[in-house]
């Protein structure tokens, strides 16, 4: 599978199961390093918007449901599977607070969809979802950073087979080492030609990569980088669903022929620091064989 071929099937889990109350929002959000408590309420509309709109891009949507093994950040759900064709590999997740979600999720889409746990990382490995893109069915890139590291990428790569490519991408440090950043945090894939980076934080041998895959880059402007101008969903090939609130990233994608459908995420988002690629985890994509 890539990441911008038509979307089919998506995971998602909302607001009611991931945030559960008000009050385990309190008790949660502040040791999470989210930014503000979410407004239960408003995550919901929010959340009911993003999802119609992944409906009307033509993705079945799979919500999942909560568990006691979850926390706010379950919101996010590409972090915690990595989907192939053969099944799920479970993520030993970097954040610590994380790793009851990938077992919980991989139990659920398998009573709900037949998708079957291939295998799972282990420790001393670390993996998150959100450090993996795909940019074939036979070449990927996985970033090395504070969540994911070379003894789990090493696991991923044998889980696979000697058949795919792992080009491993060092990441900055972030600010604080419970906050999150991923290498879909400055890359989000857009079509088989193009992607969205921050061009000042990749690396020039990722850059060199991409090029020589046949990837033009176009970078998201500096003033709206930190707002997650990056965390873009590819819904189709050059269809895109991103935060709303980022015009000049928006028209920069129109003018590379780019359709854009933006949603409202403050609580959902921009709050977490989780946009449309966070939000989903993509289980199917038109005429793209898994790895």
């Amino acid at each position: 599978m890539n990441e911008y071929s038509p979307l089919q099937r998506v995971a998602v889990r909302g607001p009611k199961a991931a945030f559960r109350s008000p009050s385990e929002i309190d008790r949660e959000w502040q040791a999470l390093r989210f930014h503000a408590a979410p407004s239960l309420d408003e995550a919901l509309s929010e959340h009911e918007a993003f999802t119609s709109a992944l409906k009307l891009a033509g993705a079945e949507v799979v919500n999942l449901g909560p568990s006691d093994a979850l926390t706010l950040d379950s919101l996010y759900v590409r972090d915690a599977l990595i989907v192939t064709a053969r099944g799920l590999i479970a993520c030993h997740m970097g954040r610590a607070s994380r790793r009851g979600e990938p077992l919980a999720n991989a139990t659920e889409l398998e009573r709900r969809t037949g998708l079957k746990l291939l295998g799972e990382i282990k420790p001393p490995g670390t993996l998150e979802g959100g450090d993996v893109i795909r940019l074939d069915a036979y070449t990927m890139a996985v970033g090395i950073g504070p969540r994911t590291n070379h003894a789990g990428v090493d696991q991923l790569q044998a889980l696979l087979g000697p058949n795919v490519a792992i080009h491993r991408v060092p990441l900055p440090a972030p600010d604080h080492p419970d906050d999150v950043f991923h290498l879909m945090s400055m890359i989000s894939p857009l079509d088989v030609d193009l992607a969205l980076v921050y061009a000042p934080l990749i690396p020039k041998t990722f850059s060199d990569w991409l090029s020589r895959h046949g990837i033009e880059q176009i970078s998201v402007p500096d003033d709206e980088f930190p707002t997650m101008g990056c965390n873009v969903l590819a819904t189709g090939p050059r269809q895109a669903l991103m935060l709303s609130g980022l015009p000049k990233t928006q028209q920069l994608l129109e003018a590379h022929g780019v359709t854009v459908t933006t949603y409202a995420g403050k609580e959902i988002s921009r709050k977490g620091e989780g946009g449309a690629t966070c939000l989903t985890l993509p289980l199917h994509r038109a005429a793209a064989p898994f790895l």
